[in-house]
Parts: structure tokens; C-alpha cells; sequence
């Protein structure tokens, strides 16, 4: 039998720093400033005297431009690379002690969290848009041609196409990593009362209210409900339910308030929370 044939190793390829440069997209003063900041380092030097940089520091060059796309500062990104995520950090990429990993964890989840209340805040002005169109092509008169423009306006703008139930399951993940109590909640008979009614959400400077219209004392019961299971919940503060001449107001406060305008949002699309 004939000896195996391996394929040779293909030879260790350095990069100068106008080539990692130009394949990583940005300017090689890029590169000296990461250098600087101690996020990147060069593998070897020419006897001029000129950076050489190997396959490692192309992964994390590659690395550092995607967490600064997600938004994470170079502290942040720092912080990745001196605790070896995702690839083997180079000696010289970070200052000062490394983060154990549950710090870093945490960092990406502030992340997310940030995320979420912006995503929270666009999901709000959509829904808000969609009933003011509605409303304002009901109030013109049917032989008004700009009624006719309101709805192809509401169908164009308003008819996005969503998957209530993943979105459902997403947020009860969500609340359950976030140690919500809602996340555990399970009273049907009450979430009934609630599902599909037309409701008004809107920002407050720190938190979210939502307005339940109607006057019937089954809502005020099932949102003090909700808000009474909120008692004592680390995610946030207890909520208020307040009873107005345009029905009954649900205000929540606090960082984490948002969970409540996408609750109460993924129930008026009849979804399974």
C-alpha cells in the first residue's frame, strides 16, 4: 500500500499595514490607533523596522470592526479580547486585569437591553401611526379623494406582515432572562380580557404608559391584576393602574419598562404571551 499523500501546510502569510488595511476596509491609521490602545498587535517587524501582522491579527481586526458595528465601545471590546472571546487574544490586547466572564457577559447583555428599548420605542410610533391613519381616512368624508389617499397610505405604511407568536415566545424569553415576573405568569381568564382590544401606548421620559379604552371594570380589574403580580419583581418597579375619562391608563417605570409596551402590544395582535 502507497504512503498517504498529505497536502503541504500552506506557508504562515504576514501582512503589511497598508494589505490587513485594505482587507479589513478601513485606513491603516486604523490600525495604529487599535495598536496604540493595545487592542492590536503586530506579529513581527521587518529589520526597517516596518509592522508585519499574521493571521491572528487579521481574526481580531475582524472581530473588533464587527463589535463596533454592534455598537460596543473599544473599552468594551477590550474587555472581549482580554477574556479570549470568540478567538485567542493576542498577549498585548488589553490594559490592566482582565473581566472574568461573567462581566463580559453582562456587557453584551446591557447591549441587547439597549437595543431592545429603542426597537421598543420604533414598535411604538409604527403602532401610534397605523391608528392615527385609520382614524384620520374614518373622520373624512367618503367622496373625499384624500380618504382614498389615507387608505393606500395605511395599507403601504401599516401593512407589514407579523408573526405574533414568535414574537410572543421571543418576549417571554425575554422577561424570563430578565427575571420579569410576567415571564412566569399564567392566568388565561385574565390575559382574555385584554387580548385584541384596541390600546394607545406612548413614551414617558422614564418609562411607558398604555390606555385601555372603554370603561368596563373588567380591564381596571385584570390590569391591577398585572400590575399587583409585579410586586416585588427585581426587573422593575411595581406598575400603576389609573382609571381617566378615556379609560384605564397602565404606567410602568423604570429601564426595563419597555417589556410592558411590547406585553401589551403583542396582546392587542391577539398573540400567545
Amino acid at each position: 500500500m502507497s504512503p498517504r499523500k498529505t497536502s503541504p501546510v500552506p506557508p504562515r502569510r504576514d501582512l503589511t499595514i497598508g494589505a490587513l488595511a485594505k482587507r479589513a476596509r478601513v485606513a491603516p491609521s486604523v490600525l495604529r490607533y487599535y495598536e496604540k490602545e493595545g487592542l492590536l498587535s503586530p506579529g513581527l517587524r521587518t529589520a526597517a523596522g516596518y509592522r508585519l501582522y499574521g493571521p491572528e491579527a487579521e481574526r481580531t481586526l475582524l472581530f473588533i470592526n464587527r463589535a463596533k458595528r454592534l455598537g460596543f465601545s473599544l473599552d468594551d471590546i477590550r474587555q472581549f479580547l482580554s477574556a479570549g472571546q470568540p478567538a485567542p487574544a493576542q498577549k498585548k490586547a488589553a490594559r490592566g486585569k482582565a473581566r472574568p466572564a461573567g462581566s463580559v457577559t453582562r456587557i453584551a447583555e446591557d447591549r441587547f437591553l439597549e437595543i431592545e428599548r429603542r426597537l421598543t420605542e420604533l414598535l411604538v410610533l409604527r403602532h401610534e401611526l397605523e391608528v392615527f391613519l385609520r382614524e384620520m381616512s374614518g373622520q373624512l368624508p367618503a367622496e373625499d379623494g384624500a380618504r382614498e389617499l389615507y387608505r393606500r397610505l395605511v395599507d403601504q405604511v401599516c401593512g407589514h406582515k407579523s408573526t405574533p407568536r414568535t414574537e410572543a415566545a421571543s418576549l417571554r424569553s425575554l422577561m424570563k432572562r430578565m427575571g420579569c415576573a410576567l415571564a412566569s405568569w399564567d392566568r388565561g381568564e385574565v390575559l382574555d380580557i385584554l387580548r385584541g382590544r384596541h390600546i394607545h401606548v406612548w413614551r414617558e421620559t422614564d418609562g411607558y404608559s398604555v390606555l385601555v379604552p372603554g370603561d368596563d371594570p373588567q380591564i381596571g380589574v385584570a390590569l391591577q391584576q398585572i400590575a399587583a403580580s409585579e410586586a416585588g419583581c427585581a426587573a422593575h418597579t411595581e406598575p400603576r393602574v389609573e382609571y381617566t375619562a378615556e379609560g384605564y391608563v397602565f404606567s410602568a417605570h423604570g429601564d426595563n419598562a419597555f417589556l410592558f409596551a411590547q406585553f401589551f402590544l403583542a396582546l392587542e395582535h391577539r398573540a400567545s404571551t
